[in-house]
């Protein structure tokens, strides 16, 4: 009776300790743990889902490609209003639907590539011509949001000039968590 007791409080208490356990959420790449040394020995820095995590993405640089230029709310604002300027939503459709920046237009990401023309884009001869282009102010789910650094690869690659990308990293995430207001079903 005594082993069953005993083998029951140890299954027990392994469960309790799984459960505890977080899921390690990557950082950089495939990396979910970064090692800094400091002045006590070594420190390990990881990931954790948390309600403000959101997602599994990894950790996206500040300015995604060369050239393009990082942007807070405080830039965002004005260029809601600004005619020359579009505010891109480069997440998948049905992020969109849950919510998204007010006067924002979509584009995902995947299909950005093909539909220069809506951001002021021509294509002649199988090449996009962008001297007209319109300045972007790009973003997707937040700073793990891998989907709007891929689509300005595809765009400076396909010839959308860099200087006329405006890269909001926060995102979603930091819109949402700003208290600014989002918007359903205004496309």
């Amino acid at each position: 009776m005594r082993r069953i007791l005993a083998a029951l409080v140890i299954s027990t208490l392994a469960l309790a300790a799984s459960a505890q356990e977080k899921e390690l959420l990557r950082i950089i790449g495939t990396d979910t743990k970064f090692v800094v040394q400091t002045k006590n020995g070594p420190f390990e820095i990881t990931r954790t889902m948390t309600p403000c995590a959101k997602n599994k993405g990894w950790l996206q640089p500040l300015i995604p490609v060369p050239g393009v230029h990082p942007v807070t709310e405080l830039e965002l604002l004005p260029a809601m209003n600004d005619k020359d300027s579009l505010i891109l939503d480069m997440r998948e459709p049905e992020d969109r639907m849950r919510g998204t920046i007010p006067n924002s237009y979509h584009i995902p990401y995947t299909e950005v590539s093909a539909r220069m023309d809506e951001l002021g884009c021509s294509k002649a001869a199988g090449k996009w011509d962008c001297s007209k282009a319109k300045k972007i102010y790009a973003f997707c789910n937040g700073p793990v949001c891998p989907q709007s650094p891929s689509a300005i690869n595809a765009m400076v690659r396909d010839g959308f000039p860099v200087d006329k990308i405006y890269y909001y990293r926060g995102g979603m995430l930091d819109w949402d968590a700003l208290g600014f207001p989002i918007v359903k079903g205004d496309f």
